[in-house]
């Protein structure tokens, strides 16, 4: 038997793996009950009823979907106001965050992360070669622009900025974008949870040729698992995306339903109003706990601190209920938890475990 260890590239052999939030079906098989998820900032009210008629009446599975996006640009340009020259869609901004590292990564080359953030930053950097320097956030969880300027070098391609940043729910002043901009290195702001901020820096793409901007629809529009994303580039670099992406990277299936969901706006602000108030309601109820401190937030989540206890203790007691929220095991999180704001009912379900549990945390 030959070893097929010897053929792996010997860079990845033995990194890491991401690791990702769990679907519905395998949690409840391993713990035999229904669960409450809130830990992935998934939509709990799903996508829009028009996306499940428009995927049953679609006729053309057996087509392969238009590999340079047409349909899809024209509608996000309406949508944004962005030109749609400007704009490429993914299988969820995860595969343009990887578009973008294999596009100006050579080994060695350094990328900025800004943690605590999103995990995909280092994970993909890692895999496509890069180096990662880590410039922590401040205490408050703001970027710390001057530290990021500092950490700069010849070898630096990337910044990444996720605003509103998971997992701490706080944006990114237009002040302190300008001023990475300016240090000529590839800025790519993360606006996963624009819907819920309605804070963009989607004014600077035009002035900008080294700004890249991130959306998706996983979040507002509740089409996490159709897996479909996009962004504001520079027209130079869609140019050269497009040609090192997969050709039929968006499925047909995503397409239909992204077609369908700006069609029905109405609705989905209706929702993404309604998860806002929610995320307000629960930061109130878990203010009023005391022994636990939620950070304001402008996503669809909170951040909490734990001031007395063991944030890895009630997480585990928690899903011993049937309820799941995310525990991130790294500095600067160790004790706290994340929860995505759900349903009322979902708020209420998850206080009154948290007051059963206090006496014991």
């Amino acid at each position: 038997m030959m070893d097929i260890n010897r053929l792996i590239r010997s860079d990845i052999a033995d990194k890491g793996k991401y690791i990702p939030v769990e679907p519905v079906d395998v949690l409840e098989r391993r713990i035999g009950r229904k669960i409450l998820k809130l830990d992935g900032n998934e939509n709990p009210y799903g996508c829009s009823p028009e996306v499940y008629r428009a995927l049953a009446e679609y006729p053309h599975y057996h087509i392969y979907p238009d590999p340079e996006q047409r349909e899809l640009k024209e509608l996000l340009e309406q949508y944004t106001g962005i030109d749609r020259r400007q704009i490429l869609c993914g299988a969820g901004s995860d595969e343009l965050i990887d578009l973008l590292l294999r596009l100006f990564l050579e080994p060695g080359d350094e990328v900025v992360n800004c943690p605590p953030t999103f995990g995909m930053y280092p994970f993909c950097t890692d895999i496509c070669g890069g180096k990662i320097v880590q410039v922590p956030r401040k205490e408050d969880f703001s970027v710390d622009t001057a530290a990021v300027i500092k950490a700069l070098s010849e070898k630096t391609k990337i910044i990444f900025i996720a605003s509103p940043n998971n997992p701490t729910g706080n944006v990114t002043g237009e002040q302190d974008v300008v001023s990475l901009l300016d240090t000529g290195k590839i800025v790519v702001v993360d606006e996963a949870y624009f819907e819920f901020s309605n804070i963009t820096m989607a004014g600077l793409v035009r002035k900008y040729n080294n700004l890249v901007i991130l959306r998706t629809f996983s979040k507002w529009a509740g089409l996490a698992g159709l897996r479909v994303g996009y962004g504001f580039f520079p027209e130079e670099i869609v140019e050269h995306l497009m040609r090192i992406k997969q050709p039929y990277n968006v499925n047909i299936a995503a397409q239909v339903a992204v077609k369908a969901s700006l069609l029905d706006m109405d609705y989905l602000q209706s929702n993404i109003s309604s998860i806002i108030s929610e995320r307000e309601r629960l930061f109130a109820l878990l203010k009023d706990l005391k022994w636990l401190e939620p950070y304001p937030s402008q996503g669809n989540f909170l951040l909490c601190l734990l001031l007395k206890g063991a944030a890895q203790e009630l997480w585990s007691r928690l899903r011993e209920r049937g309820i799941f929220v995310r525990y991130f095991d790294e500095q600067r999180l160790q004790n706290c938890l994340r929860i995505s704001a759900g349903r009322p009912e979902d708020s209420d379900a998850l206080l009154e475990a948290l007051r059963d549990i206090e006496p014991v945390v």
